[in-house]
Parts: C-alpha cells; structure tokens; sequence
C-alpha cells in the first residue's frame, strides 16, 4: 500500500513551503540539493520542519490544501505540534 506525505519545509528566513508527495525521501533530498527549477530553489528551501502521512492520496491533497489557505501564525503552530523547536527533521 503506497504512502503519502503531506510536509512543510522552510529556509533560514523562515519562508514555508507546503507539499505533498509519495516519497518524502526523494523529495526532501530534492529540496536540499535544490534540483529543480522552482519556487523552493529560488528561496532556498531546505529545512523539513512538518510531515503527516496517509494511504489515501485524495486525504493528502484535501491536507495539503487545507495547510496552504491557513494563515501562518496557524501553520506555525502545526508544525510546533511535531517539533516544538522547529529543528530540521532531516537531519540525522
């Protein structure tokens, strides 16, 4: 059964980027060494902060759209629920 994730990442200025992908590996490597032309590359975005996973695709995308119209200071407060400290989680 496949997987997928919906995920927020950010760069040092503190830009969110919400996604959505089947594999948050390959992404997350994507978003680090920046390989391909996009919003995430321009700003730098690399820092994984937010994941949530589910078998259903249809679920992922309602999520995905549902984090992208909230206001910031509530995406904020989702991604504290999962890492109090906003620390990378790709690291280590």
């Amino acid at each position: 059964m496949k997987e997928y994730y919906v995920y927020i990442v950010s760069n040092k200025s503190g830009t969110l980027y919400t996604g959505v992908t089947n594999d948050l590996e390959r992404r997350v490597y994507q978003h680090k060494n920046q390989t391909t032309e996009s919003f995430t590359k321009r700003y730098k975005i690399t820092q994984l902060l937010y994941f949530d996973s589910t078998n259903d695709v249809s679920a992922a995308i309602a999520r995905e759209k549902q984090i992208k119209g909230m206001l910031r200071v509530k995406k904020i407060e989702l991604i504290k629920t999962m890492n109090p400290q906003m620390k990378d989680l790709s690291e280590g």
